[in-house]
């Protein structure tokens, strides 16, 4: 038998020892250290004392605890071990070792003295246990507490990946509820633009040139429009289109053969080749990257030895859009015109750089066509007398500025910028604008006379005064300042 079984048997027998014996020791006297424990363990046949009573008949030693045979019998914290259920207050202060200093759990290991225990067990008082309370519903805390800590972790977890997943799940809501994308426009577009397709562009293509051109918000969202639309196709050539329409505004414009245009690029008279690079990306479907590195490449286009840049060499003028060409096939034809024109005005190859970058200074500087030679005489008479021609439109250009003459004090000062001509005597380094033929045939067959000072007096009319000293110079200045005053919001 095991050794509870055997101790309990042992303490039976010396039970009915000590019934026999005349005189029985009192329970509330300690017990004799000869004596063994007295068990609490009812018999078969006895019936279960009553633990309500004053007396106290807890077990001498933990080995002598009773055995449990009911599940109410079990000790509280057992029973949560076993059946998950956590005691309440008031079950753990019953069942479990509280502040009367009693203990009801079965030990472990071995016993020892009356009071004392082995594992598990504790040395317990003579008081006798708490008589039995009304049975409670348990709590089931153990799942409640589990589900705190789980709202817990995802509470915390849900603030810090709020930031991360509130777009996707906006763009998921969108998409179920029917919502306009948020990376499109919506309606049929604002301000006209010109869009070219060209030969052998694929979706991909015609997607990004419409971001480009500012037709669609997303060339993305445009595409994966064009996916779903398996029977579009494009034809080659340029669209009368509008700035900022939805992906399929868009898409149903490209398929109307009434928006198919014959677009061209406009060249103007003085416009500087970072605006006509601009005008190629927008018009002729090209990118900045591809436009970009052909005006880079000088040796394309058979220029005089020399030349840095295509600046001044692109001939103003009207250039239909071929959705074949690539940016070097408008550049060449840009630059073959150019030749061409300064043939046409008797200039030599030889001559051809220099005249270029004078002309470029005069279409800048001059207004009324009428005046174009004498601001080209004016020039060349500095140049003759080793004066600085003090130019605002070559300081304007050198810091960038390729729409205004208008210039600073301090920029004037600036002996960095090259293209300075208050402070660098002679023509500046390179062009500064494309010139046209009035300009060309300006600097060819300049004005005669002997001016060198020129100021337009009147920015509505372009009347302008020449002078031949500097005291006449400052006194048109004066008239000039004077218009200014008269018209404060002139822009």
């Amino acid at each position: 038998m095991s050794r509870r079984e055997a101790r309990a048997l042992e303490a039976e027998r010396a039970r009915i020892a000590a019934a026999d014996e005349p005189s029985a020791v009192d329970s509330s006297s300690e017990a004799p250290t000869s004596a063994a424990p007295t068990s609490t363990a009812p018999t078969s046949d006895e019936p279960a004392p009553d633990r309500s009573a004053g007396t106290d008949d807890r077990p001498a030693s933990p080995a002598d605890a009773p055995i449990a045979t009911r599940p109410e019998e079990l000790h509280p914290e057992v029973a949560a071990l076993l059946t998950g259920e956590l005691p309440t207050e008031t079950e753990a202060a019953a069942g479990g070792s509280g502040s009367d200093g009693t203990d009801d759990r079965d030990a472990t290991g071995g016993g020892g003295a009356a009071g004392g225990g082995g594992r598990g067990g504790r040395g317990g008082g003579g008081r006798a246990s708490r008589p039995p309370r009304e049975p409670r519903p348990k709590r089931r805390r153990g799942p409640l507490v589990a589900g705190i800590v789980i709202v817990a972790v995802v509470l915390a977890a849900g603030v810090g990946a709020y930031t991360f997943a509130a777009p996707k799940i906006q763009q998921l809501v969108a998409a179920v509820s029917g919502a306009q994308e948020p990376d499109d426009y919506t309606g049929d577009g604002t301000t006209k633009v010109t869009i070219t397709i060209k030969q052998g562009d694929i979706g991909e293509n015609v997607a990004a040139t419409l971001q480009r051109s500012g037709v669609v918000k997303d060339s993305k969202v445009f595409y994966k429009l064009l996916l779903a639309s398996p029977d579009v196709q494009f034809q080659p050539g340029s669209y009368a289109l509008k700035k900022e329409m939805s992906s399929k505004s868009a898409l149903a414009a490209l398929q109307d053969e009434d928006n198919r245009v014959q677009a061209s690029i406009i060249i103007p008279e003085g416009t500087a080749l970072a605006d006509i690079k601009a005008g190629m990306v927008s018009k002729a479907g090209l990118t900045k990257k591809e436009v970009d590195a052909a005006a880079k490449d000088l040796a394309a286009y058979d220029l005089p030895s020399g030349v840095t840049t295509l600046e001044g060499w692109l001939f103003p003028a009207t250039y239909p859009i071929n959705p074949g060409w690539t940016a070097e096939q408008y550049f060449a034809s840009m630059v073959d015109t150019m030749k061409e024109h300064l043939a046409a005005a008797g200039v030599k190859e030889a001559d051809q750089e220099r005249t270029i970058v004078f002309a470029s200074l005069v279409q800048k500087e001059a207004g009324l066509a009428a005046d174009y030679p004498k601001v080209a005489r004016v020039f060349q008479n500095r140049l003759d007398q080793g004066m600085k021609l003090q130019s605002d439109a070559t300081v304007a250009y050198g810091t960038g500025n390729t729409h205004t003459v208008t210039t600073t004090d301090a920029e004037r000062a600036d002996a960095s910028n090259e293209y300075n001509t208050y402070v660098h005597e002679g023509l500046p380094p390179a062009p500064i604008s494309n010139p046209g033929d009035i300009a060309i045939k300006a600097v060819t067959a300049p004005a005669s006379g002997k001016w060198l000072y020129f100021v337009t007096v009147d920015l509505e009319s372009g009347e302008t005064v020449f002078s031949d000293t500097y005291d006449q110079h400052l006194v048109a200045v004066e008239r000039f300042q004077a218009w200014l005053r008269a018209h404060p919001d002139y822009q």
